[in-house]
């Protein structure tokens, strides 16, 4: 019996360790995220377009 519980610690200490490292790869997978942002998608000010005068027309709502 005496044996058995040294396999038994032998197999926790293994999947604390597993645990362990699994966590710390998630941490830096999650760190390279946050350091490199996707730039956003799509122009940051509205379109503007000009009416047959020259003149800018007004923003409509799917310009924002």
């Amino acid at each position: 019996m005496a044996g058995n519980s040294s396999v038994i610690k032998r197999q926790k200490e293994r999947a604390r360790q597993e645990r362990r490292a699994e966590k710390a790869r998630k941490k830096a997978e999650k760190k390279l995220q946050k350091d490199d942002p996707t730039p956003p998608t799509g122009p940051r000010d509205p379109a503007v377009t000009y009416d047959a005068d020259g003149q800018p027309e007004g923003l409509g709502f799917h310009d924002f």
